[in-house]
């Protein structure tokens, strides 16, 4: 019976155990209840023997690499460990080694259960992990060594190191296939990793691998396959692809830090050879000039003329009487950039074909300005809660409108997909600005031409009866001074965006780009302060050696005359032109919620003051001869005149709380200090709220100082200030004032206890 259990073991089949692990019913009444217990058990382990064994023939196709290594290595596994142990037991058998055969003679049930008894746990491990391998009909190699490395965590030393020698054996295989991807830009037609644009397939990376080591593989191999299958005229050196080899075979995916150290040590390898043969200064420049130009406004001529295309086109749209021809399309956009580069710079510059207009709403019927104004209680709401992401992109067209840039080979390797989100969120705020700045410019050209021309008729006066004198002088003097407030507060807004950030940070860039230090670029338009500053520091990060080790050029001859100084590799460029990003979005504002908000809010008031003047004919007092425009009967004063003098009230005392609310805000963002106690408490407690909840908007998106005496947030700090000290050059924010409608009214100027009938 001896030699029956060991063949069973060995997995053979036997007629003891006719079905599964119980005794044969026949055979169980002349054995005792303990050895029949022992029996079954050294059955069981049999029976999940054999289970495993016929489950790694079955698993062990050739379709998946993966699954065959892993059952290569458990076959090992149990040939090293379990078959082995069943031969020298049977030897000892022979042999009738005293630890086993008591009195020569005889072999207890029990002390072979005590021999395999070891077995029991993995074994029954094992079942269960290929009753799992086989409810799929395909395994990607990421989740199988997940589910191997899972497995391993447990507290069973035998069942944690079978399964951990099971999961080093995939990810060898997987490690294979990553350097023919990351050495040679190669893809395995059976279980690739990527597709055929080098983007990671789902389930072809473990989740043990970081977000940043899966960014540097695509990036990687991207890079290798493409300059590959274009025939470069260079090739990526043998010795270097050799030494990448060695580093990735000394790793495994499951040793997270330092796999994510082998991998970006790689990327920084592969970055650098492309900067000095692929992807040159030149290319960079180029696309950095581009992306200024159209995504930061720096071509004015183009933008104008950009905001006047789209202006036409919402007009036309308007005003045809076809249904189809009343929708704009991404196509009709595309056509208003061709046509809004005609007789301007833009017109010969190839990058323009890059640009293109998206609308992620569709296809829209353009709508007219509203005219509703705001109560005072919304505008309260709107200031006094928490502030979210304000979005710009709606301004320009009425629907969310985004700019892109298509981005080819090589510029892929340094343009992201957040450097273009990025871009576009800041056309998308300049372009704002710069739209409504146009609009209250046509809207004061319309009031001075209305004004010329109602002068010529009522000479020094306004005109009207004497009743409608004061009432029609009061509404033009009000008229004048909004639009007078509107169009300078967008001249120091966008001066300040245009000049003392965008200007400055691109040249500053460009400085370091080329190599030459950040000292030398000076402000050439100073702010209201008069003072001129130099940028003299390198961004956080950034060392001195990589900024000024930049060639002139990055051609084959020059690349050997400036072998001398070590060149500007990718990772240095990449933090540059982020830094100018970052610094771009803090500086402009849009990295404080509550400034963004209220700006926005300004904006809407702007456009609705310019709309109210169009639907008006270009004039806020209507003109004499106009219906209602002079007192009849009862009235003192025209119905046309006091309409119009309470719209227009309305919108001067929103814009005043909107500019006042803006100036407390931009001022706490740089102090990060409470209210002072001598701050308008009307003030104060509309803006608690927002201001407590803000006060570290400003700082929290400009990166910590890193090293000494290097720039983090002071030099974007002075730009806020810069801005500060133009919005109050004449002590309009910093000094108490009378409001503008307040001296023109008689009942407002009176004692404040005649207002209250005290006196």
């Amino acid at each position: 019976m001896i030699a029956e259990v060991l063949l069973v073991l060995a997995g053979h089949s036997s007629s003891l155990f006719p079905t599964d692990h119980t005794v044969h019913p026949a055979f169980a009444p002349l054995l005792h209840p303990g050895e029949e217990q022992c029996l079954e058990s050294l059955a069981q382990i049999a029976l999940r023997y054999r289970k495993v064994k016929h489950a790694c023939n079955a698993l062990a196709r050739p379709s998946s690499r993966y699954l065959s290594a892993l059952c290569a290595t458990l076959n090992q596994i149990l040939k090293e460990g379990y078959e082995v142990l069943v031969v020298e037991t049977e030897a000892k058998v022979l042999q009738r080694d005293s630890s086993l055969v008591a009195s020569g003679s005889f072999v207890p049930l029990s002390s072979l259960r005590a021999i395999f008894a070891e077995w029991d746990a993995p074994l029954a491990s094992l079942e269960t992990l290929v009753d799992e391998l086989q409810t799929q009909e395909r395994w990607p190699p990421g989740p199988l060594i997940d589910l191997l490395l899972t497995r391993s965590q447990t507290g069973i030393h035998r069942v944690s190191a079978i399964y951990t020698r099971l999961s080093e054996a995939v990810q060898r295989v997987w490690i294979a296939q990553l350097q023919a991807l990351l050495i040679h830009g190669t893809l395995s037609p059976n279980d690739p990793l990527a597709d055929k644009k080098y983007v990671l397939l789902e389930g072809a990376v473990p989740a043990c691998i970081s977000a940043q080591s899966r960014d540097s593989i695509t990036y990687v191999g991207r890079a290798i396959g493409t300059v590959k299958s274009a025939k470069w005229e260079k090739q990526f050196p043998q010795d270097l692809a050799r030494e990448h080899t060695k580093l990735l075979s000394t790793v495994l995916p499951h040793d997270q830090y330092a796999f994510d150290r082998v991998i970006t040590d790689i990327r920084t390898a592969v970055s650098e050879w492309l900067w000095l043969n692929v992807l040159t200064y030149k290319d960079v420049n180029e696309a950095v000039e581009s992306l200024a130009n159209y995504f930061l406004l720096r071509n004015g001529e183009f933008a104008l003329s950009l905001i006047r295309e789209i202006e036409r086109l919402k007009l036309s749209r308007l005003t045809a009487r076809a249904v189809p021809s009343t929708m704009i399309r991404e196509q009709d956009l595309h056509l208003a950039l061709l046509r809004a580069s005609l007789g301007t710079t833009a017109q010969q510059d190839p990058s323009l074909a890059h640009l293109h207009f998206r609308m992620p709403a569709g296809p829209i019927r353009p709508l007219l300005p509203s005219l509703a104004g705001a109560a005072a209680k919304d505008l309260s709401t709107s200031l006094s809660q928490p502030a979210e992401a304000t979005s710009f992109d709606d301004l320009l067209l009425g629907t969310p409108l985004i700019l892109t840039y298509s981005v080819t080979w090589p510029l892929d390797l340094f343009l992201h997909t957040s450097d273009l989100q990025t871009y576009a969120v800041l056309f998308s705020y300049v372009s704002a600005l710069r739209k409504t700045h146009t609009r209250i410019h046509a809207c004061w050209t319309a009031l001075s031409n209305a004004q010329r021309a109602r002068r010529k008729w009522t000479g020094l006066g306004e005109g009207g009866t004497a009743e409608d004198l004061e009432a029609r002088k009061e509404l033009l003097r009000c008229g004048w001074g909004v639009v007078r407030e509107m169009n300078w507060f967008l001249d120091t807004l966008l001066g300040y965006v245009m000049t003392d950030v965008v200007d400055v940070e691109f040249r500053r860039m460009k400085a370091l780009l080329l190599g030459r230090p950040a000292g030398g670029i000076g402000r050439q338009v100073t702010g209201s302060g008069g003072a001129t500053e130099g940028i003299n520091a390198v961004p956080p990060g950034i060392s001195s050696r990589s900024v000024s080790s930049m060639p002139p050029s990055q051609s084959t001859a020059s690349n050997l005359a400036a072998s001398a100084a070590p060149p500007l590799d990718f990772t240095t460029l990449r933090s540059i032109h982020t830094t100018c990003l970052e610094r771009l979005l803090t500086g402009s504002l849009l990295s404080n919620p509550a400034l963004t908000n209220i700006i926005r809010m300004i904006l809407e008031v702007c456009e609705r003051f310019a709309a109210q003047v169009e639907r008006w004919g270009g004039d806020v007092l209507p003109a004499l001869l106009f219906e209602g425009s002079l007192a009849a009967g009862a009235q003192k004063v025209g119905e046309a005149v006091a309409e119009r003098n309470a719209t227009v009230g309305e919108i001067d005392e929103t814009l005043q709380t909107l500019l006042d609310a803006f100036y407390e805000q931009l001022s706490l963002s740089t102090t990060l200090q409470p209210f002072a106690a001598t701050a308008d408490a009307t003030k104060s407690a509309l803006l608690h709220n927002t201001s407590m909840a803000n006060t570290t908007g400003f700082h929290t998106f400009v990166r910590a100082r890193r090293g000494r005496r290097l720039e983090g947030d002071e030099e974007v700090r002075r730009h806020v200030e810069r801005l500060l000290l133009r919005l109050d050059f004449n002590g309009q924010f910093s000094h108490p004032r009378r409001k503008r409608r307040a001296g023109m009214r008689a009942a407002e100027s009176e004692d404040i206890l005649k207002q209250g009938g005290l006196a």
